[in-house]
């Protein structure tokens, strides 16, 4: 297995960005791939507040994909989670990258094996599931992932400074399945009047020993996110992922989350609110 030492980040989204941070402080040479300069820019800005001038100094910002490339060891795709823009990424990337490279999706949902398909290197596709507390990572290992694959990937993960964990395809992985669940119940506690938002969070710090309550989650990675995620699994895994008629509603208002100032909270003020609307 050739040594990575050149990462590309394909996508300079909320994800891409955190993962090409991650990448440049750990001290790989990273290639940060977007076809718009424009959030190119926005995600350089933030890389510089979150990683300093030394991991920027790793990044080479890129606007297309198959020049981003073609010096990479390991690919990281972060693009949205739809096939037929995975299609369009992974035929462009198979062409453009050298045979011994691997390809790593963060998708939690799609099905690797399905992405894998579309590549002629499918031993060399696995998934790299970053989660949102910068503490984990799961390697989701496809019908014909190799070992080798997870291993080098792991390798990686370890030197990002994550704890690792191995997971056998399936929709929401591991952390992605159980925090849909508890969000969901959340929801419906909130919803059913069982107690207020910010009591619903501060039982399950303290009572459960999480650093961030489930409806404080919500916020932070977004009411849209965690509804599409629930829609997927209970598409896929039956009727205890429904998800819940005050989250479907808060979607429909407009109530994302921190990034549109207003969620289960409200973050347009100097206090924050909780409650039900």
């Amino acid at each position: 297995m050739t040594p990575i030492r050149t990462i590309t980040v394909a996508g300079a989204g909320a994800k891409g960005r955190e993962v090409a941070a991650a990448t440049a402080r750990a001290g790989y040479r990273t290639i940060l791939e977007d076809i718009s300069g424009q959030v190119i820019d926005l995600a350089l800005d933030e890389i510089r507040r979150l990683a300093g001038e030394e991991a920027l100094a790793r990044i080479e910002p890129e606007r297309a994909l198959d020049r981003a490339a073609a010096e990479a060891d390991l690919v990281i795709e972060t693009v949205p989670d739809d096939m037929e823009t995975k299609i369009e990424v992974y035929t462009l990337l198979d062409r453009a990258a050298g045979p011994h490279c691997i390809f790593a999706s963060v998708t939690s949902c799609l099905s690797i094996t399905e992405i894998a398909s579309l590549t002629y290197r499918p031993s060399l596709v696995l998934g790299m599931h970053f989660s949102s507390n910068a503490k984990l990572l799961e390697l989701v290992r496809g019908l014909e992932t190799s070992l080798d694959t997870l291993a080098a990937a792991e390798q990686v993960g370890l030197r990002l400074g994550r704890e690792v964990v191995r997971v056998k395809e399936s929709p929401g992985l591991i952390a992605g399945r159980l925090s849909a669940l508890l969000g969901n119940e959340a929801f419906q506690m909130l919803e059913q009047g069982v107690a207020s938002a910010a009591d619903i969070d501060r039982a399950a710090k303290l009572g459960l020993g999480h650093s961030v309550g489930p409806l404080e989650w919500a916020d932070q990675t977004g009411l849209d996110t965690c509804l599409d995620l629930l829609e997927r699994l209970h598409r896929s895994l039956g009727e205890k992922y429904r998800p819940a008629l005050l989250l479907a509603q808060y979607v429909k208002a407009g109530r994302l989350g921190r990034k549109t100032g207003r969620g289960v909270y409200d973050y347009g003020t100097a206090k924050r609110q909780a409650g039900k609307s």
